[in-house]
Protein backbone atom coordinates (compact mmCIF):
# COMPACT_ATOMS: atom_id res chain seq x y z
CA UNK A 1 0.00 0.00 0.00
CA UNK A 2 1.58 3.26 -0.95
CA UNK A 3 0.55 5.61 2.05
CA UNK A 4 0.89 8.92 -0.20
CA UNK A 5 -2.75 7.14 -2.35
CA UNK A 6 -4.77 7.33 0.59
CA UNK A 7 -7.50 10.31 0.91
CA UNK A 8 -6.48 10.80 -2.49
CA UNK A 9 -8.25 7.44 -4.32
CA UNK A 10 -9.79 8.61 -7.05
CA UNK A 11 -13.74 7.88 -6.59
CA UNK A 12 -15.97 7.57 -9.51
CA UNK A 13 -19.62 7.55 -9.73
CA UNK A 14 -21.55 6.36 -12.12
CA UNK A 15 -25.13 6.87 -13.06
CA UNK A 16 -26.35 4.25 -15.95
CA UNK A 17 -28.68 2.13 -16.76
CA UNK A 18 -27.07 -0.02 -19.26
CA UNK A 19 -24.56 -2.32 -17.45
CA UNK A 20 -22.28 -2.51 -20.78
CA UNK A 21 -21.61 0.82 -20.00
CA UNK A 22 -20.05 0.79 -16.26
CA UNK A 23 -17.67 -2.75 -17.63
CA UNK A 24 -16.70 -0.23 -20.11
CA UNK A 25 -15.64 2.11 -17.68
CA UNK A 26 -14.09 -0.38 -15.22
CA UNK A 27 -11.95 -1.68 -18.43
CA UNK A 28 -10.70 2.29 -18.70
CA UNK A 29 -9.98 3.27 -15.17
CA UNK A 30 -7.46 0.19 -15.06
CA UNK A 31 -5.23 3.02 -17.11
CA UNK A 32 -5.48 5.00 -14.52
CA UNK A 33 -2.15 6.22 -12.99
CA UNK A 34 -3.02 5.62 -9.29
CA UNK A 35 -5.77 4.08 -7.32
CA UNK A 36 -9.10 4.25 -8.50
CA UNK A 37 -13.06 3.15 -7.47
CA UNK A 38 -15.82 2.78 -9.68
CA UNK A 39 -19.01 2.81 -8.04
CA UNK A 40 -22.28 2.07 -10.28
CA UNK A 41 -26.12 3.41 -9.29
CA UNK A 42 -28.44 1.90 -12.49
CA UNK A 43 -31.64 3.88 -10.07
CA UNK A 44 -31.80 7.47 -10.58
CA UNK A 45 -34.23 7.82 -7.43
CA UNK A 46 -30.88 6.01 -5.65
CA UNK A 47 -28.33 8.40 -6.96
CA UNK A 48 -28.47 11.19 -4.53
CA UNK A 49 -28.13 9.12 -0.97
CA UNK A 50 -25.48 7.07 -2.88
CA UNK A 51 -23.71 10.62 -4.14
CA UNK A 52 -23.63 11.79 -0.42
CA UNK A 53 -22.88 8.70 1.12
CA UNK A 54 -19.67 8.08 -1.28
CA UNK A 55 -18.49 12.33 -2.23
CA UNK A 56 -17.32 11.47 -4.86
CA UNK A 57 -14.38 13.10 -7.03
CA UNK A 58 -15.96 12.32 -10.51
CA UNK A 59 -19.72 11.51 -10.73
CA UNK A 60 -20.56 10.04 -14.82
CA UNK A 61 -24.50 10.55 -15.60
CA UNK A 62 -25.11 8.82 -18.72
CA UNK A 63 -27.84 9.24 -21.27
CA UNK A 64 -29.60 6.15 -20.92
CA UNK A 65 -31.31 6.17 -17.65
CA UNK A 66 -34.31 4.35 -16.20
CA UNK A 67 -37.20 7.12 -17.03
CA UNK A 68 -35.31 9.98 -15.93
CA UNK A 69 -34.10 13.52 -17.41
CA UNK A 70 -30.20 12.95 -17.16
CA UNK A 71 -29.65 16.98 -17.51
CA UNK A 72 -32.21 17.36 -14.72
CA UNK A 73 -30.01 14.93 -12.79
CA UNK A 74 -26.96 16.75 -14.27
CA UNK A 75 -28.05 19.63 -12.71
CA UNK A 76 -29.00 18.06 -9.36
CA UNK A 77 -25.81 16.59 -8.48
CA UNK A 78 -23.87 19.76 -9.28
CA UNK A 79 -25.88 21.55 -6.67
CA UNK A 80 -25.65 18.48 -4.07
CA UNK A 81 -22.07 17.98 -5.33
CA UNK A 82 -20.63 21.18 -5.78
CA UNK A 83 -16.71 20.04 -5.48
CA UNK A 84 -17.44 16.93 -7.99
CA UNK A 85 -16.52 16.80 -11.32
CA UNK A 86 -20.14 16.01 -13.68
CA UNK A 87 -19.63 14.58 -16.57
CA UNK A 88 -21.85 13.90 -18.60
CA UNK A 89 -21.99 10.82 -21.42
CA UNK A 90 -24.32 11.34 -24.81
CA UNK A 91 -24.44 9.68 -28.00
CA UNK A 92 -21.96 10.94 -30.89
CA UNK A 93 -25.50 12.15 -32.53
CA UNK A 94 -26.22 13.98 -29.23
CA UNK A 95 -24.76 16.98 -29.25
CA UNK A 96 -27.17 19.12 -28.40
CA UNK A 97 -27.62 16.71 -25.08
CA UNK A 98 -24.25 17.46 -24.48
CA UNK A 99 -24.59 21.11 -24.85
CA UNK A 100 -27.81 21.32 -22.49
CA UNK A 101 -25.79 19.38 -20.24
CA UNK A 102 -22.66 21.80 -20.27
CA UNK A 103 -25.18 24.43 -19.23
CA UNK A 104 -26.68 22.52 -16.54
CA UNK A 105 -23.60 22.27 -14.58
CA UNK A 106 -21.40 19.75 -16.71
CA UNK A 107 -17.69 20.02 -16.65
CA UNK A 108 -17.53 18.50 -19.67
CA UNK A 109 -19.00 15.68 -21.52
CA UNK A 110 -17.59 12.42 -23.09
CA UNK A 111 -18.87 10.82 -26.54
CA UNK A 112 -20.31 7.31 -26.58
CA UNK A 113 -18.73 4.84 -27.18
CA UNK A 114 -15.92 5.76 -24.78
CA UNK A 115 -12.54 6.04 -25.92
CA UNK A 116 -9.97 5.02 -23.59
CA UNK A 117 -7.46 7.93 -24.28
CA UNK A 118 -10.29 10.52 -24.57
CA UNK A 119 -11.70 9.29 -21.23
CA UNK A 120 -8.89 9.55 -19.06
CA UNK A 121 -7.55 12.85 -20.93
CA UNK A 122 -10.53 14.48 -20.02
CA UNK A 123 -10.53 12.94 -16.33
CA UNK A 124 -7.35 14.92 -15.75
CA UNK A 125 -8.61 18.00 -17.56
CA UNK A 126 -11.33 18.52 -15.03
CA UNK A 127 -9.63 17.17 -11.88
CA UNK A 128 -6.67 19.47 -12.56
CA UNK A 129 -9.35 22.53 -13.82
CA UNK A 130 -11.48 22.34 -10.86
CA UNK A 131 -8.40 21.19 -8.12
CA UNK A 132 -10.61 18.23 -7.36
CA UNK A 133 -8.02 15.71 -6.53
CA UNK A 134 -4.57 17.94 -6.15
CA UNK A 135 -0.79 16.33 -7.48
CA UNK A 136 2.14 15.83 -5.94
CA UNK A 137 4.34 18.69 -6.01
CA UNK A 138 1.41 20.83 -7.18
CA UNK A 139 1.31 23.25 -4.28
CA UNK A 140 -1.40 20.95 -2.07
CA UNK A 141 -1.47 21.89 1.59
CA UNK A 142 0.86 19.29 3.17
CA UNK A 143 -1.23 17.19 5.74
CA UNK A 144 -0.88 16.39 9.52
CA UNK A 145 -0.02 12.35 10.59
CA UNK A 146 -2.12 9.92 11.72
CA UNK A 147 -1.56 7.48 14.33
CA UNK A 148 -3.91 4.31 14.86
CA UNK A 149 -3.70 2.85 18.25
CA UNK A 150 -5.39 -0.80 18.41
CA UNK A 151 -5.31 -4.29 20.16
CA UNK A 152 -6.13 -7.64 19.94
CA UNK A 153 -8.48 -7.62 21.97
CA UNK A 154 -10.22 -5.10 25.26
CA UNK A 155 -8.42 -4.25 28.54
CA UNK A 156 -5.00 -3.49 27.56
CA UNK A 157 -5.46 -0.28 27.96
CA UNK A 158 -5.50 1.17 24.15
CA UNK A 159 -7.76 3.94 25.05
CA UNK A 160 -5.78 5.52 28.01
CA UNK A 161 -2.08 5.01 25.67
CA UNK A 162 -4.08 6.85 22.92
CA UNK A 163 -5.68 9.35 25.63
CA UNK A 164 -2.25 9.97 27.10
CA UNK A 165 -0.13 9.80 24.03
CA UNK A 166 -2.22 12.52 22.05
CA UNK A 167 -1.66 14.90 25.51
CA UNK A 168 1.77 14.68 25.11
CA UNK A 169 1.82 15.51 21.25
CA UNK A 170 0.02 18.15 22.31
CA UNK A 171 2.27 19.42 24.90
CA UNK A 172 5.79 18.54 22.79
CA UNK A 173 4.22 20.82 19.77
CA UNK A 174 2.27 23.43 21.55
CA UNK A 175 -0.42 22.94 18.59
CA UNK A 176 -3.78 21.56 18.75
CA UNK A 177 -3.98 17.80 18.51
CA UNK A 178 -7.04 15.54 17.72
CA UNK A 179 -8.39 12.88 19.00
CA UNK A 180 -10.74 10.45 17.52
CA UNK A 181 -12.61 7.80 19.45
CA UNK A 182 -13.50 5.04 16.33
CA UNK A 183 -14.21 2.67 18.79
CA UNK A 184 -17.68 2.37 17.90
CA UNK A 185 -18.82 -0.84 19.24
CA UNK A 186 -17.11 0.34 22.64
CA UNK A 187 -16.88 4.28 22.86
CA UNK A 188 -15.60 5.82 25.93
CA UNK A 189 -13.36 8.93 25.64
CA UNK A 190 -16.26 10.90 26.65
CA UNK A 191 -16.35 9.07 30.04
CA UNK A 192 -12.06 8.54 30.06
CA UNK A 193 -11.74 12.83 29.78
CA UNK A 194 -15.15 13.56 31.48
CA UNK A 195 -16.51 15.23 28.29
CA UNK A 196 -20.02 16.60 27.41
CA UNK A 197 -21.05 13.73 24.65
CA UNK A 198 -23.08 17.08 22.72
CA UNK A 199 -21.97 16.22 19.06
CA UNK A 200 -19.80 13.46 17.41
CA UNK A 201 -18.77 11.96 14.23
CA UNK A 202 -22.45 11.04 13.01
CA UNK A 203 -23.06 14.96 12.84
CA UNK A 204 -20.54 15.31 10.49
CA UNK A 205 -21.95 12.32 7.22
CA UNK A 206 -24.95 14.24 6.37
CA UNK A 207 -22.77 17.16 4.97
CA UNK A 208 -19.51 15.59 4.44
CA UNK A 209 -20.09 17.17 0.27
CA UNK A 210 -19.55 20.10 2.04
CA UNK A 211 -16.77 19.59 4.69
CA UNK A 212 -15.75 22.74 5.87
CA UNK A 213 -13.21 23.77 8.93
CA UNK A 214 -16.04 26.01 11.13
CA UNK A 215 -18.44 23.06 10.95
CA UNK A 216 -15.55 20.61 11.75
CA UNK A 217 -14.55 23.12 14.64
CA UNK A 218 -18.81 23.37 15.69
CA UNK A 219 -18.30 19.17 16.44
CA UNK A 220 -15.68 18.89 18.38
CA UNK A 221 -15.46 18.51 21.59
CA UNK A 222 -12.28 20.69 23.86
CA UNK A 223 -10.61 18.98 26.43
CA UNK A 224 -8.68 21.04 28.83
CA UNK A 225 -5.62 19.63 28.01
CA UNK A 226 -6.09 21.72 24.55
CA UNK A 227 -6.75 18.25 22.86
CA UNK A 228 -9.50 18.30 20.65
CA UNK A 229 -11.77 15.34 20.48
CA UNK A 230 -13.71 13.89 17.38
CA UNK A 231 -16.66 11.49 19.89
CA UNK A 232 -17.79 8.67 18.72
CA UNK A 233 -21.75 7.96 18.68
CA UNK A 234 -23.50 5.37 21.19
CA UNK A 235 -24.04 2.51 19.30
CA UNK A 236 -27.80 2.28 19.60
CA UNK A 237 -27.33 5.23 17.20
CA UNK A 238 -25.18 3.79 14.52
CA UNK A 239 -27.84 2.10 12.33
CA UNK A 240 -25.40 1.53 9.85
CA UNK A 241 -21.16 1.39 9.45
CA UNK A 242 -19.22 4.61 8.95
CA UNK A 243 -18.48 3.56 4.46
CA UNK A 244 -14.66 3.62 3.77
CA UNK A 245 -14.86 6.84 1.27
CA UNK A 246 -16.80 8.58 4.44
CA UNK A 247 -13.93 7.76 6.27
CA UNK A 248 -11.33 8.79 4.32
CA UNK A 249 -13.09 12.70 3.84
CA UNK A 250 -13.23 12.47 7.75
CA UNK A 251 -9.75 12.14 7.67
CA UNK A 252 -8.53 14.23 5.03
CA UNK A 253 -10.49 17.29 6.76
CA UNK A 254 -8.61 16.51 10.13
CA UNK A 255 -5.19 16.17 8.60
CA UNK A 256 -5.57 19.44 6.89
CA UNK A 257 -6.77 21.19 10.38
CA UNK A 258 -4.36 18.94 12.99
CA UNK A 259 -0.75 18.20 12.33
CA UNK A 260 -1.23 14.96 13.95
CA UNK A 261 -4.50 12.66 13.90
CA UNK A 262 -4.60 10.16 16.34
CA UNK A 263 -7.21 7.15 16.34
CA UNK A 264 -8.23 5.49 18.81
CA UNK A 265 -9.95 2.23 17.23
CA UNK A 266 -11.82 -0.08 18.52
CA UNK A 267 -12.84 -4.05 17.39
CA UNK A 268 -13.73 -5.74 15.82
CA UNK A 269 -11.22 -5.40 12.50
CA UNK A 270 -14.18 -4.86 9.98
CA UNK A 271 -13.93 -2.88 6.85
CA UNK A 272 -14.68 0.53 8.54
CA UNK A 273 -11.90 -0.31 10.99
CA UNK A 274 -9.51 -1.15 7.95
CA UNK A 275 -10.71 2.18 6.26
CA UNK A 276 -8.69 3.84 9.42
CA UNK A 277 -5.87 2.16 9.50
CA UNK A 278 -5.27 2.67 5.50
CA UNK A 279 -4.94 6.13 6.48
CA UNK A 280 -2.84 5.93 9.43
CA UNK A 281 1.05 6.54 8.98
CA UNK A 282 1.42 4.71 12.05
CA UNK A 283 -0.03 1.54 13.48
CA UNK A 284 0.54 1.17 17.53
CA UNK A 285 -0.13 -2.70 18.43
CA UNK A 286 -1.04 -2.48 22.04
CA UNK A 287 -0.18 -5.39 23.85
CA UNK A 288 -0.20 -7.14 27.69
CA UNK A 289 3.07 -9.32 28.31
CA UNK A 290 0.83 -12.41 28.67
CA UNK A 291 0.31 -15.71 26.68
CA UNK A 292 -3.39 -15.13 25.52
CA UNK A 293 -2.69 -11.67 24.30
CA UNK A 294 0.67 -12.58 22.49
CA UNK A 295 -1.09 -14.80 20.79
CA UNK A 296 -3.63 -12.75 19.63
CA UNK A 297 -0.83 -10.16 18.80
CA UNK A 298 0.33 -12.13 16.16
CA UNK A 299 -3.06 -13.24 14.69
CA UNK A 300 -3.79 -9.37 14.91
CA UNK A 301 -0.04 -8.94 13.24
CA UNK A 302 -0.71 -11.82 10.54
CA UNK A 303 -3.88 -10.09 9.60
CA UNK A 304 -2.54 -6.96 8.96
CA UNK A 305 0.46 -7.88 6.90
CA UNK A 306 -1.94 -10.22 4.76
CA UNK A 307 -3.52 -7.16 3.68
CA UNK A 308 -0.36 -5.46 2.77
CA UNK A 309 0.85 -3.17 5.83
CA UNK A 310 4.28 -2.93 5.72
CA UNK A 311 6.51 -3.21 8.67
CA UNK A 312 7.75 0.10 8.76
CA UNK A 313 3.94 0.91 9.91
CA UNK A 314 3.64 -1.53 12.53
CA UNK A 315 4.37 -0.56 15.67
CA UNK A 316 4.71 -3.08 18.69
CA UNK A 317 3.96 -1.32 22.15
CA UNK A 318 4.25 -3.03 25.21
CA UNK A 319 1.81 -2.19 28.39
CA UNK A 320 2.20 -2.82 31.81
CA UNK A 321 5.39 -4.53 31.15
CA UNK A 322 6.78 -4.77 34.39
CA UNK A 323 3.85 -6.29 35.38
CA UNK A 324 4.21 -9.30 38.34
CA UNK A 325 4.40 -12.93 36.59
CA UNK A 326 4.13 -10.94 33.08
CA UNK A 327 6.24 -12.66 30.01
CA UNK A 328 9.85 -10.39 29.62
CA UNK A 329 10.85 -8.52 26.77
CA UNK A 330 13.20 -10.39 25.01
CA UNK A 331 10.51 -13.15 24.89
CA UNK A 332 7.47 -11.23 23.99
CA UNK A 333 10.49 -10.34 21.26
CA UNK A 334 11.14 -13.89 20.27
CA UNK A 335 7.99 -14.53 20.09
CA UNK A 336 6.36 -12.28 17.80
CA UNK A 337 9.46 -12.07 15.92
CA UNK A 338 8.66 -7.97 15.62
CA UNK A 339 11.03 -5.19 17.57
CA UNK A 340 9.28 -4.10 20.61
CA UNK A 341 8.86 0.30 19.75
CA UNK A 342 8.17 1.28 23.50
CA UNK A 343 7.13 0.29 27.12
CA UNK A 344 4.80 1.79 29.36
CA UNK A 345 4.84 0.75 33.18
CA UNK A 346 2.59 -0.88 34.89
CA UNK A 347 0.95 1.10 37.43
CA UNK A 348 -2.64 0.07 37.55
CA UNK A 349 -4.02 1.81 40.87
CA UNK A 350 -3.04 5.15 39.26
CA UNK A 351 -4.83 4.18 35.80
CA UNK A 352 -8.20 3.40 36.94
CA UNK A 353 -8.45 6.24 39.66
CA UNK A 354 -7.45 8.28 36.36
CA UNK A 355 -10.28 6.80 34.16
CA UNK A 356 -13.02 6.71 37.10
CA UNK A 357 -12.13 10.76 37.42
CA UNK A 358 -12.08 11.45 34.07
CA UNK A 359 -8.48 13.24 34.54
CA UNK A 360 -5.41 11.77 32.32
CA UNK A 361 -2.42 10.77 33.94
CA UNK A 362 -0.37 13.21 31.58
CA UNK A 363 -2.25 15.80 33.48
CA UNK A 364 -2.95 14.48 37.28
CA UNK A 365 0.45 12.81 37.30
CA UNK A 366 2.65 14.80 34.58
CA UNK A 367 5.94 13.40 36.63
CA UNK A 368 4.88 9.71 37.06
CA UNK A 369 6.60 6.76 35.17
CA UNK A 370 3.63 6.32 33.40
CA UNK A 371 3.50 9.76 32.07
CA UNK A 372 7.37 9.33 31.36
CA UNK A 373 6.57 6.25 29.26
CA UNK A 374 3.44 8.37 26.99
CA UNK A 375 5.59 11.12 26.70
CA UNK A 376 8.70 8.55 25.58
CA UNK A 377 6.08 7.68 22.94
CA UNK A 378 5.07 10.75 21.56
CA UNK A 379 9.07 11.64 21.12
CA UNK A 380 9.34 8.56 19.34
CA UNK A 381 6.50 9.45 16.93
CA UNK A 382 7.49 13.05 16.38
CA UNK A 383 11.54 12.17 15.63
CA UNK A 384 11.14 9.02 13.56
CA UNK A 385 7.74 9.97 11.06
CA UNK A 386 8.61 13.60 11.17
CA UNK A 387 12.05 14.75 12.62
CA UNK A 388 11.65 18.46 11.43
CA UNK A 389 8.67 18.08 14.19
CA UNK A 390 11.78 18.27 17.00
CA UNK A 391 13.35 21.69 16.16
CA UNK A 392 9.79 23.16 15.95
CA UNK A 393 9.02 21.64 19.54
CA UNK A 394 11.75 23.36 20.66
CA UNK A 395 10.94 26.73 19.21
CA UNK A 396 7.99 26.99 20.95
CA UNK A 397 5.98 24.98 18.62
CA UNK A 398 5.87 28.05 15.54
CA UNK A 399 4.93 26.31 12.27
CA UNK A 400 3.06 23.69 11.47
CA UNK A 401 4.05 19.93 11.40
CA UNK A 402 5.45 18.68 8.20
CA UNK A 403 3.23 16.14 6.97
CA UNK A 404 3.31 14.34 3.62
CA UNK A 405 1.84 15.77 0.90
CA UNK A 406 -1.76 15.18 0.44
CA UNK A 407 -0.65 13.97 -3.88
CA UNK A 408 -1.37 11.87 -6.63
CA UNK A 409 -3.08 8.56 -6.20
CA UNK A 410 -0.49 5.65 -6.20
CA UNK A 411 -0.72 2.19 -6.84
CA UNK A 412 -1.07 0.00 -3.44
CA UNK A 413 1.52 -2.56 -3.11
Amino acid sequence: MDRSSVGSTLRVLLVSAVETVRSEMEAILRGWSGEVRLYWVSQTNLVAARAQDLVPHVVLVDSELDGADPIRLVRQLTALLPSAAVIALVEWDAMSKASQAVLAGARAFLVKPLQADETLATLRQVLLAGDVLPEEGAGADRLGEVVAFCAPKGGTGRTTMAINTAISLREQLNEPIVLVDADFASPALDVALNLPAEHNILDLLPRLARLDRDLVWSILAEHASGVQVLLAPPPADLAHPISLPQVEQILVILRSMFPWVVVDLGLPLDEMAFAFLDGADRIILNVLPEMVGLRNTRLMLDQLRARGYPEERLWLVVNRVNMKGGVSVEDIERRLRVRIKAQITDDQPLVTYSVNVGVPVMVSHPRSALSRGYQALARELLATIAPQAQGEAAGGGQGRLLGRLFGGAGPRG
